[in-house]
């Protein structure tokens, strides 16, 4: 269930000066990743229930709609000139229109069924690359397995749901990637595997710069760990290694280019990455929203804590798990935890007039 707007952890959250943290939408029960509309809809899909939401603005009002009803894991949302696109466990739907229709939406078409029913990283991100490709990504069936030819990777597909290639290899699972404003590479977080310690392998932030890559997993893991189990026999130097490490069991997942505005120049082209936490780690690690600013080849520069305080006294008041950008420049972070959608921007906050 999702908390109610009086129980959500707002004064807990914390931002570096001079930026404002509010609550932008609630009552969405297990809110995950999120999708822009042309005209301001925001839709949220979700993993533990059935629905697909959408956040509209209508004559300076926000109210929350269900779009959809009755999917199963309907994870990942993407939207492209009017037509909404969403992923669930194993296939693709598309709601065509769908801003002229939220009053009384059709049940989504399916556009692809070819994705594997696994549950362990079963859930799925989707987004649209500058090619106008689908992207969606098959997690490996478990924590650390040989898997077959269908798992483990990131494929694309055209629109109308043919054409499906393997795009990227070696991934365990990632939940979020974009494309780099600059160079049109995608940038994807990837999890590391678990029961290796506590402090390795770190989650990765890994670079696509050509199509058919390996980025290792399940033999090697942040780019110098050959994995113990099923590494033998491999070295890493033969698989793509990471630009950047995001720390050990964060769960890093949905992630954004910065290309707004409305925040200082030093956020320009950054990339925003919201970590959900570990969950068996003694001490947690992560539960915010961090910000990666890359140096001018593409690698990483720093990993620097932007939104926190989800994280209190070693247990979650909140989960991040995507972040996304409004057209005005400030960022939403939607936290499965609460089910609820935060927005994060820059200035003096707007205060009524009395």
């Amino acid at each position: 269930m999702p908390a109610s707007s009086d129980k959500l952890p707002l004064a807990k959250l914390k931002v570096p000066a001079g930026f404002n943290v509010e609550v932008y939408a609630a009552g969405m029960a297990n809110a995950r990743s999120m999708a822009l509309g042309d005209k301001g809809t925001v839709f949220v899909g979700s993993r533990l229930v059935d629905k697909v939401y959408a956040i509209v603005n209508k004559d300076g009002k926000r109210s929350v709609k269900v779009l959809a009803s009755g999917l199963y894991r309907p994870n990942g949302v993407a939207f492209k000139d009017g037509t909404l696109y969403i992923a669930e466990l194993s296939q693709i739907s598309k709601i065509d229109k769908v801003e002229d229709i939220l009053d009384n939406p059709p049940k989504p078409t399916v556009i692809y069924d070819k994705l594997p029913k696994d549950e362990a990283h079963g859930w799925k991100f989707i987004a649209i690359g500058p090619d106008n490709k689908l992207y969606v990504p098959v997690g490996q069936p478990g924590n650390n397995v040989l898997h077959d030819a269908d798992h483990g990777q990131i494929r694309r597909i055209n629109l109308d749901g043919s054409g499906a290639e393997v795009y990227a290899l070696g991934v365990r699972n990632s939940v979020g990637f974009d494309w780099n404003p600059e160079t049109r590479q995608m940038y994807f977080t990837d999890n590391g595997r678990d029961w290796l310690s506590e402090t390795v392998p770190e989650d990765e932030l890994n670079r696509v710069t050509k199509a058919g890559e390996d980025f290792g997993a399940p033999f090697c893991y942040q780019g110098n760990i050959i994995d113990q189990e099923l590494g033998w026999g491999k070295s890493c130097k033969d698989y793509t290694p990471p630009v950047g490490l995001m720390g050990p069991h964060t769960a890093s997942l949905g992630m954004r280019f910065y290309t707004g505005s409305q925040f200082p120049k030093s956020y320009k082209n950054a990339i925003f990455v919201a970590r959900h936490g570990s969950w068996n780690k003694t001490q947690k690690q992560g539960g915010d929203v961090a910000v990666v600013k890359l140096n001018k080849d593409g690698t990483v520069k720093s990993v620097e804590p932007f939104l926190t305080g989800f994280l209190q006294d070693n247990k979650y008041v909140g989960r991040p798990v995507d972040v996304m950008l409004l057209k005005d420049g400030s960022l939403l972070v939607s936290d499965d935890w609460n089910g609820a959608v935060y927005r994060v921007s820059y200035g003096k906050p707007k205060v009524a007039d009395k």
